[in-house]
Order: structure tokens, then C-alpha cells, then sequence
């Protein structure tokens, strides 16, 4: 075999690993991933918002973010209720995703450092786990974006 048959076979093998390539990783394959990490994160931050914002109550959530030792417990509490609950909506319609999502990454940052660090990695024990998948979720989103299953692509942000 010459050496520029041999270079031809081989470009064309690469050409077709590249393309095989391109098919796991489409784009309608990728919007699908970040499609059901918006979900789940939105419906996880919903959750915990729904249920500091309509069992706790905002004076209630507030007492209990000043019982932790979270600073200015009494603006902070309301804000991170609301943040979760309406973030959490958002995040499921894909909607300003990275604003909201680099805002519940810093809430669930600020919640591990302060009140879950101390007890350890396990969420059981009150630890970071939870708060650590979910901040590193959504600085995912930040970085990637909604996907083109979202709100954002029907109002051409991205």
C-alpha cells in the first residue's frame, strides 16, 4: 500500500470516528442533559422553597436561619424562600437560567459554609452533600446555559 493510500484510509477512519463522535454527543443530545438537570434542580429548589415560604412561613424561615447564626437572618431568610421558590420555577422553564442559576449556586455556597460545613459531608447529618450537588448543578447551568429547551431560546437569550 502506497503512502498516500494509506493517509487517505486513515483520514477517512478519523473522519468517521469524528462523526460517530458527533452523534453521542448532539445537540439535541446535550439540550436533553441540561433539560433534566433544570428539572431536577428546579423541582429540588421549588420544593425547598414551597416548603420554607408555606409550612415555616418567611418570620418562621427567618427564626430559624437566626437559631443557625445566619447574619441579617431577618433579610436573608424571606430572600432565600422566595429565591428557591420562584429560582426553582424558573429553572424549570429555562427561564434568565443562568442569572437564577448563579443565585441559588451562591445561596447553596453560602448555606454549606455556614451552617452545613461543621457537621460533616452527609446530608443525613446535616452536612454539605445536598448543598454541594445542588450549587455544583446549578454552576453548571451557568456555564452551559438552559440548552435550546428553554424559555431563554423562545425569547432569544441564551
Amino acid at each position: 500500500m502506497s503512502s498516500t493510500t494509506t493517509e487517505h484510509s486513515t483520514a477517512a477512519t478519523d473522519r468517521s470516528t469524528a462523526r460517530r463522535a458527533d452523534r453521542r454527543t448532539a445537540p439535541g443530545g446535550v439540550s436533553a442533559g441540561l433539560l433534566v438537570l433544570r428539572l431536577g434542580l428546579g423541582v429540588v429548589f421549588l420544593a425547598h422553597g414551597a416548603q420554607k415560604v408555606f409550612e415555616a412561613g418567611l418570620d418562621g424561615t427567618a427564626a430559624s436561619f437566626a437559631a443557625m447564626g445566619v447574619p441579617f437572618a431577618e433579610i436573608l431568610g424571606p430572600v432565600v424562600a422566595l429565591l428557591e421558590l420562584v429560582g426553582g420555577a424558573l429553572l424549570i422553564l429555562g427561564l434568565a437560567t443562568r442569572a437564577i442559576a448563579l443565585a441559588l449556586a451562591v445561596d447553596m455556597i453560602v448555606a454549606a459554609l455556614l451552617v452545613h460545613l461543621a457537621a460533616g459531608f452527609f446530608a443525613a447529618d446535616g452536612g454539605y452533600e445536598l448543598t454541594l450537588v445542588l450549587a455544583t448543578g446549578a454552576l453548571a447551568l451557568v456555564l452551559a446555559g438552559p440548552g435550546r429547551f428553554a424559555l431563554d431560546v423562545v425569547f432569544g437569550r441564551r
